[in-house]
């Protein structure tokens, strides 16, 4: 009687079997067809081709190690800058001797430090991912943000850089200068249009045709411009604008830019669930956490710059618990990202868990934002 049952059956796992091994078989006959090309050839040839082989082998494990290799990482990295030590806010005289202008010393800055650190970390102590030849060609032309493999660490620094360009935009608009009275830091600007280049230029592009220079080699520059600010302004001769108002803005702009990345993530976890096969699902993830982690470090180093704003207005609390959402953000770091119906049961849905945490920063940066404006 059971028969009828186990036939069909496997029959279902013959023509299993049968797809499976076609497939293979359809993924393989490729390098078999050029392995047979391969040995028929002259020593010449097959020595020629063998090194280029190898030069693409030795390309992709570079490609492959520094995709994986996260150099730096820490998520409590702002504990390092010791900033709860400092009791001066950014660019206020500290010191001076009897009349003299050049014993001067003044506050750096703090947020400075910070960016120009974020962006070292991107390109110095780590590749930048998305203007490297590998990343740029794709698998099989297909963008590797398309697929679920290799692109979390570019998702990331682009999520670091994003925060770090919108703070590059405040620095020389409002924080560095004098607002109304003096003129833009040049410093500044310098750092602003080398840290706003195009995030995936190699030495040779398409459009347009011919050489370039490549994306790290500006944000290189973009650093060495911070740390040259911050220099000039331990020596009082650049401006820090340490005013309520300027912390209003800046805070302002943190929580526009987390309100827009909050936007991509619902958009993505209303319309897509595709649990652990939504293969984009990771890289939204990954941007959302590279922004969180830039944001936390720039929104503690704003603290110190803004010390005696934050006393004024006795926002010591409210701005630790702030910072305490961040870090509480930043501990998700699930081994594969999953986009899961909400009211599922079986895939996570890690985008709608960053989601909450990016409506709750966005929360407090607002609610700082009103008791500053009181």
């Amino acid at each position: 009687m059971l028969d009828p049952i186990v036939n069909f059956f496997t029959r279902v796992f013959h023509w299993i079997g049968r797809g499976i091994g076609l497939l293979i078989a359809w993924i393989l006959w490729p390098f078999l067809a050029a392995g047979r090309w391969y040995t028929k050839r002259g020593w010449i040839i097959r020595g020629s081709v063998g090194l280029v082989v190898l030069l693409f082998v030795g390309l992709y494990a570079y490609f492959f190690a520094q995709t994986q290799m996260w150099t730096g990482f820490d998520p409590n990295y702002v504990q390092k800058y010791n900033l709860a030590a400092r009791n001066v806010s950014a660019g206020e005289q500290v010191s001076a001797a009897s009349g003299s202008d050049t014993s001067r010393t003044c506050g750096r800055s703090a947020i400075v430090d910070v960016a120009a650190d974020l962006t070292d970390f991107n390109v110095n102590q780590n590749a930048w991912i998305s203007s490297m030849l590998l990343y740029k060609a794709g698998f099989f032309g297909i963008d590797w943000d398309n697929t679920p493999f290799f692109d979390n660490k570019a998702s990331f620094q682009r999520g670091v850089n994003q925060a770090v360009r919108r703070t590059a935009v405040e620095l020389v608009d409002a924080l560095g200068r004098v607002r109304g009275t003096s003129q833009i830091d040049n410093d500044l600007q310098r750092a602003r249009e080398n840290i706003q280049f195009s995030e995936n230029s190699w030495y040779f592009g398409l459009n347009p045709f011919g050489p370039k220079t490549p994306t790290p080699t500006f944000y290189r520059t973009a650093v060495q411009s911070l740390r040259s600010f911050n220099d000039r302004l331990v020596r009082c001769d650049a401006v820090f604008d340490a005013r309520a108002d300027n912390l209003i803005q800046f805070l302002d702009r943190i929580a526009s830019d987390i309100g827009s990345t909050s936007a991509i993530l619902r958009e993505r976890s209303e319309n897509f669930n595709g649990g652990w096969f939504d293969t984009r699902a990771d890289d939204r993830f990954w941007f959302a956490y590279g922004q969180l982690y830039a944001y936390y470090g720039l929104l503690h180093a704003a603290n110190a710059d803004f010390e005696d704003v934050v006393k004024q207005r006795s926002l010591g609390s409210l701005w630790d618990a702030t910072e305490q959402q961040f870090s509480s953000a930043l501990q998700i770091k699930p081994f594969i990202i999953s986009n899961g119906n909400e009211a599922g049961w079986i895939m996570p849905t890690h985008l709608a868990t960053m989601g909450f945490y990016v409506l709750r920063v966005r929360s407090n940066l607002v609610e700082l934002r009103q008791v500053l404006d009181r």
